[in-house]
């Protein structure tokens, strides 16, 4: 793809892309489109060639004729269509005994939470066994392929309550989980995300590496549920911050800090949390260039009030073109006011406040100029903090200056921080130990 040369140093599509199911990918693609970021041409040729691996051909028709201003569908497309029509009937049949158990509200009835009585019940009154079962998935599988969400989460629901397979219920709720992102069930997703998490740090993997890829994979797709649900900017934080997720990104993923720093800028319940994200920001900003990652650069490492003024403006863009941030689906509408404003005030309110902390009497007019703002806005933006009890200061309106109130430190609640660092410190040993131990205990 090409475009514009800033636009595309911003575009985090093709590091995202492959850590994505290639159904997860359409929706990235219908926001570049949306957004007309690269030409039309190029997204449509994008679509087909993500649809040659699915069953989605009546969607893949659609495209072609489009793209190439046709009415005909290409032979190759047709035969496709009849292959995948005939391959659904089939895999129908095979599911049939099974789904006919599970539409019957009466049969569902003889079901209990343990899952080998189900089991031997099901073959013992309903005749299905592992046959059935397995078709049950290949089914839903098929059915997901085909786009059809709801039916596969339904059906890939269903089978995790039967498979004995571990390996193949994992699969499964991978399935479960992008279907209901799909459908933009974003409190069920939460849910399935939170679900695969305790198996991925659990599970005894082949290698170290495929554990962390895994957790890779659940960080990219859980950006589609954290940027959407109500709790969302909360729970990226306390999924991504982890040690163990951190050092994945930062290994790995390194474009990922993007989101984390935004999250934090937004999430004013986790600004006790930023000291130590700092941190990560001084080591990773000169090796990964994010303008978001600049700005806390500029603000908290730098003290570049300027460059963070400047960066500022980076950022409104790069928010506005990102597919996780830029987009709001109000009801069908598109879009991108919400976070774009929420960064915006907070942003301020950073430079505002570190800029605050070196100096006791700040001119307006300086200050307007470091907050992007005019005289008068930001005179008012102050008054109000002061007002609302955000900023211990006062305004001397004839030398058109705000004088900082000197505070003392409160003592209380410097040894509340120093005991929940410490706290956190222990934590951090204790279960580095009991790895340490159950991995000698292994060997």
């Amino acid at each position: 793809m090409t475009m514009t040369e800033t636009k595309e140093n911003y575009d985090l599509t093709p590091r995202i892309a492959p850590n994505l199911d290639r159904h997860l990918v359409f929706p990235i693609l219908e926001f570049l489109q949306e957004r007309v970021l690269y030409p039309d041409e190029q997204i449509l040729k994008k679509k087909i060639e993500l649809l040659n691996n699915t069953n989605m051909v009546d969607y893949a028709m659609d495209i072609h004729k489009s793209l190439y201003h046709t009415e005909d569908a290409p032979q190759d497309m047709v035969e496709r269509r009849a292959e995948v029509v005939a391959r659904l009937k089939s895999l129908e049949e095979a599911a049939a005994p099974l789904v006919t158990f599970l539409l019957n509200p009466n049969a569902l009835q003889e079901l209990r939470a343990d899952k080998q009585y189900n089991l031997q019940m099901l073959k013992e009154r309903y005749q299905i066994g592992p046959d059935q079962i397995e078709a049950l998935y290949q089914y839903a599988k098929f059915q997901f392929e085909c786009g059809n969400y709801s039916g596969a989460a339904d059906y890939l629901y269903q089978y995790r309550t039967l498979c004995s397979n571990l390996e193949r219920s994992l699969s499964a709720l991978w399935g479960k989980l992008a279907s209901e992102i799909l459908m933009q069930n974003w409190d069920i997703a939460l849910e399935e995300l939170n679900r695969l998490k305790e198996i991925i740090d659990s599970k005894s993997f082949s290698s170290p590496l495929n554990q962390v890829q895994n957790r890779i994979w659940l960080m990219h797709w859980g950006l589609y549920i954290f940027f959407n649900h109500d709790n969302g900017r909360t729970q990226i934080i306390d999924l991504f911050n982890q040690d163990k997720y951190l050092n994945a990104i930062q290994t790995s993923a390194p474009h990922l800090l993007r989101y984390l720093a935004t999250a934090f800028i937004v999430n004013k319940r986790r600004r006790p949390q930023l000291k130590e994200f700092i941190k990560v920001i001084q080591q990773e900003h000169y090796s990964y260039k994010d303008p978001i990652i600049d700005f806390l650069a500029c603000v908290f490492v730098n003290y570049d009030f300027d460059g963070a003024q400047k960066k500022m403006k980076e950022c409104e863009e790069v928010i506005v073109n990102d597919p996780f941030l830029g987009k709001r689906v109000e009801d069908g509408n598109f879009s991108t006011v919400p976070l774009r404003d929420e960064f915006l005030e907070n942003a301020r309110l950073f430079i505002f406040e570190t800029y605050c902390k070196i100096h006791q009497r700040i001119d307006m007019g300086v200050l307007a100029e470091k907050l992007n703002l005019n005289y008068e806005e930001a005179e008012r933006w102050i008054e109000n903090l002061i007002r609302t009890s955000k900023l211990d200061a006062k305004i001397d309106s004839k030398s058109g200056t705000v004088i900082m109130e000197p505070t003392q430190p409160n003592v209380h609640e410097q040894l509340i921080n120093h005991t929940k660092a410490l706290s956190g410190r222990t934590y951090k040993l204790v279960t580095q130990l009991v790895e340490h131990t159950q991995g000698q205990a292994a060997r």
